[in-house]
């Protein structure tokens, strides 16, 4: 209990500095250019704000049963039970929901001072009501640049949210390893090759025109992709070894765009590289439906799928057992975030981190239960990403790739989940050797 008051104390401490600091002082320190510290604290903030979310968590059993009717062994306290979980999982999707449609009204209002936060709405709703403005009217230019510019931008970023979590709370089922994310089938490595290979050698297809770079990352992309699946299903592979084949195949992958790289000329390095730390920069309505739809359908079909992957996370025999040909429906799912995830990166680039934190955060929250695991990780996913777009727009006069945010953000945060679960380990092995329940050899695992 003095280790969980301290941590409260810690965060309420920074939490309040980072509040100070950026009502006070920081639009000031923008103001005359200097936004080290207004980057910084935004960062601080993030932070702050998840760390509460585990340390809430943490005290998940004071919760229960202060806001949950206890279970009293019959079915009918059973259902209660489970219907008051039901009702904290979907209260929280809809918190996330609604701060990511607020979040989704500061991002459209950046980049242009003709309309607030509070009359963007009213400009979107009269624009698709059909209302018209005067050339001389300064809500025409308004209008273009938060409907041609900015809303562009906010779908693509609540997209590749949502795309980007639900591929990391799927593969961390499927393959039932809490460090997998939707990068880990190889997809990250060839998709920058494909782009490696537009801009340095310009070999890609004549007939895409323009959109001959996204072909080529998105083509590459599932390269890997269906390459490690399809050695995993030959050689009968288990989950260790779809892990191990994706990271070999991202190593090759990643070694031939090295080389390519070497060929480049100053330009092009510049341009790969911030393709690879991820960018939201020059979205328009052309880019949005190929995100959507691919991301639509995947994660529709993921979801309806939830049932499985929760028995395929009880274990292969189990899952066997109850009648689930688990090594047809890991492919189905790796083949769906594949797809997935490689029409987003194809437009936006690699955006690290994502996929990986907001699983483990929605699992500590609302449970370990896939079908409300996948609608809160997609919730959770936009918001997070709504913040990192804004706060890289914002920190700096000139706007830095979003994935740069996202690995200030994603880095510590990986941190403190390894801690965390280190601690779990150690706390079970302890449990267990007190108990004198366990055989020396697990005793030599723990």
């Amino acid at each position: 209990m003095n280790s969980f008051r301290l941590r409260v104390v810690a965060v309420s401490t920074v939490f309040a500095i980072t509040a100070i600091l950026g009502f006070v002082s920081l639009p000031r320190l923008v103001e005359s250019g200097n936004a080290v510290l207004y980057f910084e604290s935004s960062i601080v903030s993030l932070m702050c704000i998840v760390v509460g979310c585990m340390i809430y968590a943490e005290r998940n059993d004071w919760k229960r049963r202060l806001f949950a009717p206890e279970s009293d062994g019959t079915s009918d306290g059973f259902i209660r039970s489970y219907r008051s979980y039901r009702r904290r999982s979907v209260l929280f999707i809809v918190a996330m929901a609604v701060l990511a449609l607020l979040l989704a009204g500061v991002s459209v209002t950046l980049g242009q001072k003709l309309v607030t936060f509070s009359q963007v709405y009213q400009l979107i709703w009269d624009h698709i009501c059909g209302v018209t403005y005067d050339r001389t009217d300064p809500l025409f230019l308004a209008d273009i640049l938060v409907w041609d510019v900015n809303i562009p931008r906010a779908v693509a970023t609540a997209v590749a949210g949502c795309s980007l979590a639900i591929g990391g709370a799927a593969m961390q089922s499927v393959i039932k390893n809490p460090l997998a994310d939707p990068y880990t089938t190889g997809i990250s490595s060839g998709a920058v090759l494909g782009v490696s290979v537009c801009m340095v050698l310009g070999i890609t297809l004549q007939a895409a025109g323009g959109y001959g770079l996204v072909f080529n990352a998105f083509l590459f992309s599932l390269i890997p992709a269906f390459l490690m699946i399809f050695i995993a299903r030959i050689s009968h592979g288990s989950v260790v070894t779809i892990i191990l084949v994706g990271t070999a195949i991202s190593y090759i992958f990643s070694s031939v765009t090295t080389i390519l790289m070497l060929l480049a000329d100053e330009t092009t390095m510049d341009s790969i590289f911030v393709w690879e730390v991820g960018s939201l920069n020059g979205m328009t309505w052309t880019n949005v439906p190929i995100m959507f739809v691919f991301s639509a359908v995947c994660s529709v079909i993921l979801y309806l799928m939830s049932n499985k992957l929760n028995l395929l996370m009880m274990g292969d025999n189990d899952a066997k057992a109850l009648g689930l040909n688990i090594n047809n429906f890991r492919t189905v799912c790796l083949v769906l975030i594949a797809l997935m995830t490689a029409a987003v990166i194809c437009f936006t680039g690699i955006i690290g981190f994502l996929g990986l934190l907001c699983p483990h955060i929605v699992r500590m929250i609302v449970g370990s239960d896939s079908r409300l695991v996948i609608p809160s990780a997609a919730a959770l996913g936009t918001v997070i990403l709504f913040i990192a777009d804004i706060v890289s727009r914002t920190a700096a006069t000139k706007a830095m790739p979003v994935g740069v945010v996202m690995s200030f953000i994603g880095g510590p945060l990986f941190l403190l989940l390894v801690l965390k679960m280190r601690r779990e380990v150690i706390g079970r092995c302890r449990t267990r050797s007190s108990a004198r329940t366990i055989d020396p050899a697990s005793t030599r695992s723990c």
